[in-house]
């Protein structure tokens, strides 16, 4: 039973329980008295965790069908979204930090059950859709690079808890490390194929302006909720939130100031980092298939075998391949902890975490294999756009308390957000909102 704090006057109903991921809980040293840089390098991993979620196997999808739909004109919503994401990541950074608590403890701490519960469900529902778009993801990676066929692969994706299980008893920074060392394949993959595509870069640099068609076009509108949704995703705002109390902060304030710098400034080159890869695989779709007439690539195994006759180089679609594995691979491993993060936090219900994968991921196995054997890559694709456009349905639901939590002086004391902090971060939460809203109603009215 929650204890309730009798003091609360604004701050949390409830006293702080134990962390989230006990097991891992500040066991990362930072060396508070050696120098700066090793300081900083020590916050040094949980940034490009979170960033795996702006590039993972959904994001692959609504950045191709966007690509070669409209060329480059979506590369705005990318970096808007990327940007959103900065913000929203900073402050899991500052409520870790300021408060104690990652994002799931405090949402049950603030509020009562008849609210915390439904917030629980909802992420719930935004992680199920993460999973789903990583068991087809990893599958199509499987299938392009081996031969195995969709069906097969989407079984085999269940194997993947052998996986988390060694690196979470190596520890967390062999799992940090094993998430750096897959991006950066995934970053040498996409500068390749970028570099054979060969793109009109102005057109390039012109895309990332913003143009009004995004919103009057619903056919655009959905497509860009739905990177937006596979760029600022719900669990990793979970995730993020637990994941750097993994470090070893002092608890005093100038130290927590100090963590809370290094720990924005890791997650912020990560999401540069991100942009980079999230922005490649658009403007791979639009050179190599806009550019060429291939106006309607949605499916990634159709996006794989255009590759070698657009490109002209065998290697281009291996390429896209073995990229594709590794989002599917990194993924797994942030969505178990932010699978997790979520169950702990708010249910207070501690599961071993290959028990907690096999859970997530047979919900996730069901429609996905369902789909694949009923609809075949078509239906595949349009599964996998539909699961980021839930992510961004969702994604409400967990920004604004964020946004609220850090913005109160009562429960963050002296780390709460500045004040032009938190007005960007509710217009970009205002923003998110109106844009869902918008996707409603064409949705009933028909548009």
């Amino acid at each position: 039973m929650d204890i309730i704090n009798p003091n609360a006057k604004g701050g949390w109903r409830t006293e702080r329980g134990e962390a989230s991921l006990s097991d891992v809980y500040r066991t990362v040293g930072t060396g508070r008295h050696s120098s700066t840089w090793r300081r900083a390098a020590a916050f040094l991993g949980p940034g490009y965790m979170v960033a795996v979620g702006y590039m993972d196997p959904g994001n692959w999808a609504t950045s191709l069908a966007g690509g070669s739909k409209f060329g480059y004109a979506l590369l705005t919503v990318a970096l808007l979204s990327n940007i959103m994401a900065i913000v929203l990541q900073s402050l899991c950074a500052r409520l870790a930090i300021g408060s104690g608590r990652d994002l799931a403890q405090a949402c049950r701490d603030a509020y009562p059950g008849y609210v915390a519960v439904p917030l629980w469900a909802f992420a719930e529902i935004a992680i199920i859709a993460t999973d789903i778009a990583e068991v087809i993801g990893t599958a199509i990676g499987l299938n392009l690079l081996f031969g195995i066929p969709l069906e097969i692969g989407v079984l085999i994706t269940a194997l993947d808890v052998f996986v988390i299980l060694l690196l979470q008893r190596l520890g967390f920074r062999w799992m940090e490390a094993f998430i750096i060392t897959l991006l950066g394949v995934i970053a040498i993959c996409f500068s390749i194929q970028i570099f054979l595509a060969d793109p009109q870069w102005g057109a390039v640099i012109r895309g990332f302006l913003p143009t009004p068609e995004v919103v009057t076009n619903p056919e655009m509108l959905y497509l860009a909720l739905g990177i937006l949704g596979a760029t600022v995703m719900p669990h990793n705002l979970y995730l993020h939130s637990g994941i750097v109390q993994t470090r070893s902060y002092g608890h005093t304030v100038p130290e927590k100031k100090e963590a809370l710098t290094f720990a924005t400034l890791d997650s912020t080159v990560a999401l540069c980092f991100a942009l980079l890869i999230n922005a490649s695989i658009l403007i791979l779709a639009a050179a190599a298939f806009n550019a060429n007439g291939k106006t309607d690539v949605v499916e990634l195994g159709e996006a794989h075998s255009l590759l070698s006759p657009l490109l002209g180089l065998a290697i281009a679609p291996t390429l896209f391949g073995i990229a594709l594995l590794c989002c599917g691979l990194n993924s797994t491993v942030t969505a178990t902890l932010a699978g997790q993060i979520v169950m702990e936090g708010f249910l207070k219900i501690k599961l071993k975490p290959w028990v907690r994968r096999l859970i997530t991921r047979a919900i996730a196995i069901v429609p996905a294999a369902f789909v694949t054997i009923w609809y075949g890559d078509q239906g595949t694709a349009e599964l996998l756009i539909l699961t980021q456009v839930v992510l961004s349905l969702q994604l409400s639901f967990a920004v604004f308390p964020l946004v609220m939590f850090t913005a109160s002086k009562a429960k963050m004391g002296e780390l709460v957000a500045p004040k032009w902090l938190s007005a960007i971060a509710y217009a970009v939460a205002i923003v998110i909102a109106g844009l869902n809203v918008k996707l409603l109603l064409d949705f009933v009215t028909g548009g």
